[in-house]
């Protein structure tokens, strides 16, 4: 997820890589994808 983020930082309206993140993620659920695991975000 942090991968994907920050090659998509330049695209998105943005200023921190945990906000992209959030981003990422819900475009992958708004397109039926199932997002699993621990928020890469949160401590």
């Amino acid at each position: 997820m942090k991968a994907i983020a920050e090659d998509k930082m330049p695209d998105l309206n943005c200023f921190t890589v945990e906000s992209a993140m959030k981003m990422v993620a819900g475009t992958a659920r708004s397109m039926g994808l199932n997002v699993k695991g621990k928020a890469p975000w949160s401590n």
